[in-house]
């Protein structure tokens, strides 16, 4: 209801000044004593202009403030994740320097690692060299022995026949006795 009063507060005067017309300037100057109608004209816009701030001012003024309060709040925002984006920047290159540090600290270890190693495994492999030459040195010294053994078994046995010696009890317990002992 408001709003239609208000409009027809704004199509009075509207039809007040379309009625008048140029062939009846007499008329005019007949009835308000002006040859123009400049002043009712400018107090009729003061009016509307008065009558549309009133109505339209607080709307436009709340529309302008909501606007502003949202480019500030996005503003806001938008600088909020800006400093998020700084730090985890820092704390990304923080963890890459420190990832660095450690990528250089494993590679020292395990450079370390390799030379413990291969100096563990040079030294069982020397060890390992010593011990093979130890067996040979014994295995050839058999082997000496035995072959030793079987050509005195060889010559004996072909040169010396049971018959040759002669032995009595005495001389067997003897000598078996010399080889238990």
């Amino acid at each position: 209801m408001k709003k239609l009063t208000i409009l027809a507060l704004f199509m009075v005067p509207a039809l007040v000044l379309a009625s008048g017309g140029h062939a009846e300037e007499g008329r005019y100057l007949a009835q308000t004593g002006r040859e123009n109608d400049f002043i009712p004209r400018i107090v009729n816009f003061v009016i509307f202009a008065s009558l549309l701030y009133y109505l339209i001012a607080n709307p436009i003024k709340n529309f302008f403030n909501t606007r502003k309060e949202g480019i500030a709040s996005q503003l806001k925002e938008i600088e909020e994740k800006l400093q998020a984006a700084k730090n985890e920047q820092k704390d990304a290159q923080a963890r890459l320097g420190e990832s660095e540090k450690r990528a250089e600290q494993i590679i020292a270890d395990a450079k370390k690692e390799a030379k413990l190693l291969a100096d563990k495994i040079h030294q069982a492999n020397e060890n390992e060299l010593a011990m093979m030459d130890k067996q040979l040195e014994e295995k050839m010294i058999l082997e000496e022995r035995k072959s030793a053994r079987e050509v005195i078994d060889e010559v004996l046995s072909q040169n010396i026949q049971n018959d040759d010696i002669i032995l009595n009890e005495n001389k067997v317990v003897d000598i078996i006795s010399r080889k238990v002992a």
